[in-house]
């Protein structure tokens, strides 16, 4: 459950870029591409929307909750291989680095970081700007000493970072199994853009999900106590704001399930009964039982993901794990 990024947002020249209080919104949102997408995805044989729109304000604030729960453990199962291994993910990494922080959210897992990796310069990524906004706030009065420069950006189909990033000694940091929501073929070239970023002395720091269990999966993605569930049905309320659509969080529940043949989790919002959506110029008759694909969260092996670092150009891998075995920390340096 993380965000994957939008990609219908066009960046403005450098002298249009909003920057106020070292924060640089280089996107703004395209509210007619949003539509042709959002129309596009619910009237599909298969209805779907894509993971970024899990993450309104609400939403991020929901995930940031999940993040604690005992079902949940990518967050402290990964949190527990830095603590376990950060004097050599230190040592491979190197200090001194511009820190990028792709999907950054509350910047925690990257301050977690600081007094290790000491960064020159800290810059936290994400399409959530005013979430971000106020956590590079709070985050700036805990380390007054390290420069941070908050970017509210896409990065999922490119990755032109703004003039005020340092060049040097590029560390981009992609933790909590972030890449899990692009297919194979997407992470992939997404990688091949963060090392076309990384430039002669960059390197990438990543966290990656494992295959396991199926029941120790589908837990992660429904708790309990139904948060999950909460932050999926969030979805139906940012799509009523952002095109118009009537949906009742009532008439809908959360399913999350692992598709073996795929190695993936998959979260889907299902119809309790039949119901009708209707947006402006458009309308959708869900069966009982028909459902909205949100989000995939593809796992990994760990020789299929080396596969995809080496293929994207990244070479001098270090990888740690857990003791069972369940998460992964690579560092890659960019060949």
């Amino acid at each position: 459950m993380i965000a994957k990024i939008t990609s219908h947002h066009r960046a403005p020249s450098a002298l249009q870029q909003t920057v106020q209080n070292g924060f640089i919104q280089l996107y703004q949102s395209d509210d007619e591409a949003i539509r042709k997408e959002l129309a596009a995805g619910l009237t599909a044989p298969q209805a779907h929307t894509s993971p970024k729109y899990l993450y309104d304000a609400l939403g991020s604030k929901l995930f940031a909750a999940i993040c604690a729960l005992p079902e949940y453990y990518p967050t402290r199962t990964e949190a527990a291989v830095f603590d376990a291994h950060l004097h050599e993910i230190s040592r491979s990494a190197g200090r001194g680095c511009t820190l990028i922080d792709l999907g950054a959210g509350n910047c925690e897992k990257a301050a977690r970081l600081f007094p290790a990796l000491q960064p020159v310069q800290y810059v936290p990524v994400d399409i959530s700007v005013e979430f971000l906004r106020e956590a590079v706030e709070l985050l700036r009065c805990r380390y007054p000493h390290v420069s941070m420069i908050g970017v509210g950006m896409d990065f999922s189909s490119e990755l032109d970072l703004p003039e005020q990033v340092r060049d040097e000694r590029r560390l981009f940091f992609y933790p909590g199994s972030s890449l899990g929501n692009y297919t194979p073929e997407e992470a992939a070239a997404f990688l091949g853009r963060v090392r076309d970023a990384c430039g002669r002395d960059g390197g990438l720091l990543i966290g990656i999900d494992l295959v396991k269990e199926a029941a120790l999966l589908e837990d992660a993605y429904d708790d309990a106590i139904g948060l999950t569930a909460a932050f999926n049905l969030n979805l139906l309320q940012h799509l009523n704001t952002l095109i118009g659509t009537d949906f009742n969080a009532r008439d809908w529940r959360h399913r999350a399930c692992f598709n073996a043949e795929q190695s993936r989790i998959e979260m889907h919002l299902e119809a309790r009964h039949n119901v009708t959506v209707r947006w402006p110029g458009g309308e959708r008759h869900f069966a009982a039982g028909e459902g909205i694909h949100t989000e995939n969260s593809y796992k990994y092996t760990r020789e299929r993901f080396l596969g995809l670092l080496e293929r994207a150009g990244f070479g001098k891998v270090r990888t740690w794990t857990d003791a069972r075995g369940w998460f992964m920390v690579c560092h890659a340096s960019a060949l």
